[in-house]
């Protein structure tokens, strides 16, 4: 059967509203949920009828979309879903959507090696792998990084939507150092993931300069609608990573030459995988190989260099090898 664009908007919409089961959700509200949502996503400011949501509410318990959603109401009043765990999302695929994501994947498969590309090749062996555990009813082949629990994931769908279609956000955000969250204005422009953690880049209310929120310290995002959303022209993400490691860039900081020296054992490990894509090898001994790299000395770059621990030794410039030593001395009188 099927199912037009705004009915899957309404479906998703319902959906998202039952697995909140800190609100008493009411017809009404999900008729307003639904109107809203319509709203945002295309424009529609007609509303949605009564009998619009009874009908996705029914269709919805059904088969014949395959939801088979256990939705019930309360007190003859709210409507809740009577497994706590049940989403529209978690649904077993269908014969006839393994078969059409196997086509996906054949079509994929054909572009990998192009440079163009290249973005391509994880996304289609976990599709590719998705379909075949769907198929087989085995386990996985392929285990992909992944952290489900992590806080603030909710927002990607609301803050993709928000840089797609130049909309301000008010958004209330805690850093880790503050007592209270904050309030303000906020004009995204991407969104990046970085060592299985998801960032928002934009610039706060009247300001010019980028800066970086982690969304698992975001409290709430509201949309803003008195207020001009502002682009910047002048960002392109691959300059403004082009000199770091990871997603802290110290604006004003000059580009350095980093010296390291690495031990044999895990030189295999940095000349495989390189720490940054300026890395070069300026001499190779029994004792190891020593590396440079032209990058913005930060928070991520000496976290690597950490993770690595005795194996990697900081040589230029002085005041990075003092703070490494530092780190290692204050390391040894917490574990004495």
């Amino acid at each position: 059967m099927p199912v037009n664009r705004n009915a899957l908007i309404r479906f998703r919409t319902i959906d998202k509203c039952l697995q909140n089961r800190f609100r008493k959700w009411t017809l009404e509200d999900l008729i307003d949920a639904c109107s809203e949502a319509l709203y945002e996503y295309e424009g529609i400011d007609k509303g949605v009828s009564k009998r619009t949501v009874q009908g996705d509410i029914q269709m919805m318990r059904s088969d014949k979309l395959g939801y088979n959603a256990p939705i019930v109401v309360r007190e003859k009043r709210y409507y809740t879903y009577e497994e706590p765990d049940y989403s529209i999302t978690n649904i077993p695929l269908t014969e006839q959507d393994l078969g059409k994501l196997t086509e996906v994947v054949e079509i994929l498969r054909q572009f990998k090696g192009f440079s163009h590309f290249k973005e391509l090749d994880g996304m289609v062996q976990k599709l590719e792998d998705h379909v075949h555990t769907q198929k087989t009813k085995q386990r996985p082949i392929i285990d992909f990084e992944k952290n489900e629990n992590l806080k603030g994931l909710q927002y990607l769908d609301v803050l993709y939507q928000a840089i797609l279609h130049k909309r301000v956000l008010r958004v209330s955000y805690q850093s880790f150092k503050a007592k209270l969250p904050q309030e303000f204005l906020f004009h995204a422009y991407l969104l990046k993931e970085f060592n299985n953690r998801w960032f928002l880049l934009g610039a706060q209310g009247e300001q010019e300069k980028v800066m970086t929120l982690a969304l698992d310290r975001i409290v709430s995002i509201e949309q803003d609608e008195t207020t001009r959303y502002r682009e910047n022209e002048n960002f392109d993400p691959a300059t403004y990573y082009k000199n770091t490691i990871g997603v802290t860039v110290n604006e004003g900081a000059t580009i350095q030459k980093v010296e390291i020296l690495i031990d044999k054992y895990n030189a295999p490990y940095v000349l495989t995988k390189p720490l940054h894509h300026t890395q070069k090898v300026l001499e190779t001994t029994k004792e190891g190989v020593m590396i440079q790299i032209e990058v913005i000395i930060n928070f991520e770059l000496e976290r690597l260099i950490l993770g690595f621990g005795d194996g990697m030794k900081v040589i230029k410039p002085n005041h990075l090898r003092k703070r490494m030593i530092k780190k290692f001395e204050q390391g040894l009188e917490n574990y004495n």
